[in-house]
């Protein structure tokens, strides 16, 4: 593990440096505040022994800058100075320290508080660990495993202000729904239901660039939000999405079946939908239409407004 020794006598960094190495610390030094923190911007530096007193910015200066900073991984500090007093001590761990040592320091004492600071550190590790799996797991579809409602609603609220910030970039939206999946599931069971579901579900993804995001919408609605896409594009877009859900049947634990899926598309280009919820709206009535013409189609809304060139270019190209 890296270690700092922010130390402005070089003859006890060096002594201290010497320590550390023969435990198997890599060791990086500072010889003043200002290049401890220089320092401490490698997110690799988990355990800092810094200084009281050295020029420039002092050891509790340093100590209180890296508890203030954000997005960085958790930094074990140890404080060593002249300072015995309790008054300094208590001065000390007030700043962040996570302990306090006097000068002379003892190096079995100190090498048995480094082990403690790496018990620590692995503990805090492994808690940002199952924090991110809680939030993945609060974030996602239950059975699908793509993002849930919540979390897709957030994430075209953020990819509109960000096209709007990039020179109106488009967003586009596409709301699929799978055709008569009631009847699949009144025939076949919901369990079958739910396979053919987790098949449409497998085979939209590997048709989506990496920056798109899809997610469940509700029942047998999904979602895909395509940042920079726009009204000559998106018909395209969800014609290769309703080709990838039918073009072949789906196998089921009990049967093989036909699926099929209609689109509604829309676009952050058309007037009045900025904003999430009227671009949806846009969108789901896009797929009502498509549904009114005989599903297995995709509608686009506002095409209908396109030039008959654009509108063939968008579809043919």
């Amino acid at each position: 593990m890296k270690i700092l020794i922010a130390e402005d006598d070089l003859i006890s960094s060096k002594i201290l440096q010497k320590n550390l190495e023969t435990w198997d610390y890599e060791t990086v030094l500072a010889h003043n505040g200002s290049a401890a923190w220089k320092a401490l911007e490698d997110e690799g530096l988990r355990l800092a022994i810094l200084d009281w007193m050295m020029p420039g910015m002092d050891g509790i200066e340093v100590c209180r800058r890296i508890r203030r900073r954000k997005k960085y991984k958790y930094t074990y500090i140890i404080i060593v100075s002249v300072k015995d007093r309790k008054q300094d001590i208590i001065a000390g761990l007030s700043s962040g320290a996570d302990d306090y040592m006097t000068k002379p320091v003892n190096f079995l004492e100190l090498r048995a508080r480094l082990k403690t600071g790496e018990r620590i550190i692995d503990l805090e590790d492994k808690l940002l660990v199952i924090q991110r799996q809680l939030k993945d797991i609060a974030s996602r579809d239950s059975l699908t495993r793509i993002w849930n409602r919540t979390e897709i609603d957030k994430f075209l609220c953020d990819e509109l202000e960000r096209g709007h910030r990039e020179a109106k970039r488009p967003t586009g939206v596409v709301l699929i729904d799978i055709d008569h999946f009631k009847k699949i599931n009144d025939i076949y069971g919901h369990v079958t239901g739910d396979q053919a579901l987790l098949q449409v579900v497998s085979r939209l993804k590997k048709k989506i660039r990496r920056s798109d995001k899809i997610g469940r919408y509700g029942g047998d609605e999904i979602i895909v939000i395509l940042p920079n896409c726009g009204q000559p594009q998106i018909e395209r877009v969800g014609d290769r999405l309703r080709l990838a859900v039918g073009k072949r049947s789906i196998k089921t634990d009990l049967d093989t079946v036909l699926v099929t899926v209609s689109a509604g598309c829309a676009t952050s280009e058309l007037p009045g939908t900025g904003v999430a919820d009227k671009l949806i709206r846009a969108a789901d009535r896009a797929l009502l239409k498509a549904k009114r013409q005989g599903r297995n189609c995709v509608v686009v809304a506002g095409q209908d407004h396109m030039p008959e060139q654009e509108r063939k270019n968008a579809r043919f190209s």
